[in-house]
């Protein structure tokens, strides 16, 4: 069964980055916080869920993405990015829906799975 964008909540972008070009995500997260409105999240020096390396999340709302995702391509300043939707359903938003911009990750869709299944660990 198709899938239909009306479920889509929200993206989310991942900026992955390490302790080289922690510098050059903080000039991108600069610039896009003072040029879209959008929710951006911690600094995550240490892997975190699914993401195998450092790592801080933007969220912004579908409206914006057609603005949003060109701008990351022409301003990544070389950095890897996952872009993906909020449908819910974490598991295929990660697995089987997302963007990438530079280096495909291997993410550990395994703790999804077990978050979906058992919760998240708090």
């Amino acid at each position: 069964m198709a899938g239909s964008p009306e479920t889509i909540r929200e993206y989310h972008a991942h900026i992955y980055y390490d302790d080289e070009t922690r510098s050059v995500a903080a000039e991108v997260r600069a610039a896009l916080s003072e040029r879209f409105d959008v929710t951006m999240g911690r600094w995550r020096d240490e892997p975190v869920g699914p993401h195998p390396i450092a790592m801080f999340q933007v969220a912004f709302v579908p409206e914006l993405f057609a603005e949003f995702v060109p701008w990351l391509m022409l301003n990544r300043k070389g950095l890897t990015i996952l872009v993906h939707p909020d449908t819910g359903n974490p598991v295929p938003d990660h697995e089987d829906y997302p963007l990438w911009l530079g280096e495909k990750l291997d993410l550990d869709i395994d703790i999804l799975r077990s978050f979906a299944t058992n919760g998240p660990k708090v």
